[in-house]
């Protein structure tokens, strides 16, 4: 059965992401001063102003200010009214709400007389989701990498200077069909580029072809048949928070899978690993690659969910899509046996008191060997189940 699937991607410099890379910046600046900080900073950023609210509590001293506009720099707005440099910057950030500091500090299980794994609690309620397959070396789903691959490719020729008219707003999306569940051929590609005013809507079509979409995506995934939008509104010189408003947060599934799998709704950027919107979301992932990569299934959804203040998940739930070795409530089961799944070990487990967290805010959280969520360490133990 033939289907298509098509998956979005943006730019460092796309104004949900500037926010995105902002909050992260200063997460990673509050955890070099203290690894222990608590923090969910969030911006706001339209045409030259920017907002910047949200909690921290944290023996360190964070100039956001600064840190807001050397991340604007770093991404490459050195030029226009969103420049930093002429921009309102209004700062209202708060310390954590000491009623959600009850269960952070000691989980239930702690007041219990629980182990070192029990001493923190989940930050929130929610269910988180993980998500691995074998369409890409990755373990993810085609659509998505190739995504963002392209958008990473448009920031690299930025940088690069290969060409001299690119700006640091885009967008990218692939439209990949499938032959069953074997990905078989792009059919559709669309790129968003911000330019400058003496460049040609020809010679952007052209270099996009030639530099970006070749570059990154295999010929044999190309043909006659594949269709191209680039720049479809013929101009796109007005980019950034210049153009349209920016939220931390607004690209949840552009950080994820690209809708393949479902999500909780949880944002990541900004957040401390006590909130595990972030760190379980981040666990699942690494559950899933490992055992994706062990041989258990072929394709695997993970779901975990917890309670404010309770360290152990209350559910976990496993779709292997008819692909696992096992059942999917007995992969549940391995899950919970071989995976420490407390935010306490979960953040021990992956280091995630250190800041690690700008590189996150671009390109995709997850199928980058970067971070230590994509380790495949488990990966040997767990094929003593097959």
């Amino acid at each position: 059965m033939r289907r298509f699937f098509t998956s979005e991607s943006v730019t460092e410099g796309h104004p949900d992401k500037v926010c995105d890379r902002i909050s992260d910046s200063i997460l990673d600046e509050l955890l070099r001063q203290d690894p222990y900080a608590r923090a969910a900073v969030e911006c706001c950023a339209a045409y030259n102003t920017l907002f910047i609210t949200g909690e921290v509590t944290a023996n360190a001293k964070v100039d956001y200010e600064a840190v807001a506009r050397r991340a604007i720099k770093e991404i490459g707005y050195l030029h226009g009214s969103f420049a930093f440099d002429a921009c309102r910057v209004i700062e209202l950030v708060h310390g954590q709400s000491a009623d959600i500091a009850l269960g952070v500090d000691e989980s239930q299980e702690k007041k219990a007389g629980g182990e070192e794994s029990d001493l923190i609690g989940a930050g929130d309620q929610g269910m988180m989701f993980g998500y691995a397959c074998r369409e890409t070396e990755e373990l993810m789903p085609l659509p998505i990498v190739l995504s963002h691959k392209l958008a990473y490719r448009l920031a690299q020729i930025r940088k690069e200077k290969l060409v001299d008219y690119l700006r640091p707003d885009g967008k990218t999306q692939v439209t990949v069909e499938y032959d069953g569940k074997k990905p078989v051929r792009v059919d559709t590609v669309v790129i968003s580029a911000q330019h400058n005013t003496h460049v040609s809507h020809e010679e952007i079509e052209r270099d996009m072809k030639e530099l970006v979409v070749k570059a990154v995506i295999p010929a044999k995934l190309l043909d006659e048949n594949t269709k191209y939008f680039i720049n479809p509104t013929g101009r796109f010189e007005i980019g950034g928070p210049e153009g349209d408003s920016g939220l931390t947060g607004r690209k949840i599934v552009v950080d994820t899978y690209g809708g393949r799998c479902p999500h909780g709704g949880g944002a990541f950027s900004g957040k401390d690993p006590t909130k595990v919107d972030r760190s379980a979301t981040y666990m699942a992932r690494y559950i899933c690659k490992n055992m994706v990569a062990a041989g258990l299934a072929d394709e695997m959804e993970l779901q975990v969910a917890y309670a404010i203040g309770v360290a152990r998940p209350v559910s976990v739930f496993v779709d292997t899509f008819g692909t696992g070795k096992f059942s999917d409530d007995e992969m549940a089961e391995i899950v919970k046996k071989e995976f420490d799944l407390r935010p306490a070990a979960i953040i021990k487990k992956l280091g995630l008191r250190a800041p690690i967290y700008a590189a996150t805010s671009s390109y995709g959280h997850f199928g980058r060997d970067a971070f230590p969520w994509e380790s495949l360490d488990r990966v040997e133990d767990l094929k003593k189940y097959l």
